[in-house]
């Protein structure tokens, strides 16, 4: 089976193509803002490597909206050029470290983090949100078992940097690990979608 999986919900992208467990392609690219131009161009070269993929998988975060989307807009145009399979999973359960259990942490933003316990590339626990003071609860209660983060979180400085492997996402999604979404792929949400909603007309009425 020809598996590619991306990932971009992080700033450091990675982009690989499996046959089986064998690794045929594995690049990965530093993008701040946009991961677009850098990961087409990966994905460019995947094409010389084969003209067929049975699987495509998508790390979904926690991580950029904007990146993990544009992974899963590439995605869904290559599913439909290779007639291949679509899925899934938590980028955080698939970070480039041998431990076979870990907590992975983050940022999430707004005074609140976020925290998931991962097994042999599933999510156990989470991602879910946590306050620093939960989450500080959280890791005294696994204190034997390492923590990452993507990035450096001040607040807890016991966690050590890994980041998403492209590799690894495909060898759990190869292996039916870890899938956590079929064909209709969004973003991993921690919180509800924030929607503003436009400001009532003067004299009382509502938009319509």
């Amino acid at each position: 089976m020809i598996t590619l999986a991306l990932d971009t919900s992080t700033p450091h992208g990675s982009v690989a193509l499996l046959n089986s467990d064998a690794v045929l392609f594995d690049e990965k690219f530093t993008a701040d803002r946009s991961h677009s131009s850098s990961l087409f161009v990966a994905l460019e070269k995947v094409r010389a490597h084969t003209d067929r993929v049975d699987l495509i998988a998508v790390g979904l975060g926690p991580g950029s909206f904007a990146g993990v989307r544009i992974a899963i807009a590439a995605a869904i145009g290559l599913r439909l050029s290779f007639d291949a399979r679509l899925v899934g999973l938590p980028s955080v359960a698939a970070l480039d470290t041998a431990a076979p259990v870990y907590v992975a942490i983050g940022d999430a933003r707004r005074e609140s983090f976020y925290f998931s316990k991962v097994e042999s590339g599933a999510c156990v626990e989470g991602p879910l949100l946590a306050t620093e003071a939960e989450l500080a609860q959280r890791l005294e209660a696994f204190a034997t078992i390492p923590v990452f983060a993507t990035e450096a979180v001040r607040q807890f400085p016991i966690a050590q940097i890994a980041l998403p492997s492209a590799v690894i996402l495909a060898r759990l999604a190869g292996a039916e690990r870890g899938i956590v979404a079929t064909e209709n792929l969004e973003p991993i949400y921690l919180r509800e979608p924030h929607i503003t909603q436009p400001k009532s007309k003067p004299g009382g009425g509502g938009p319509g």
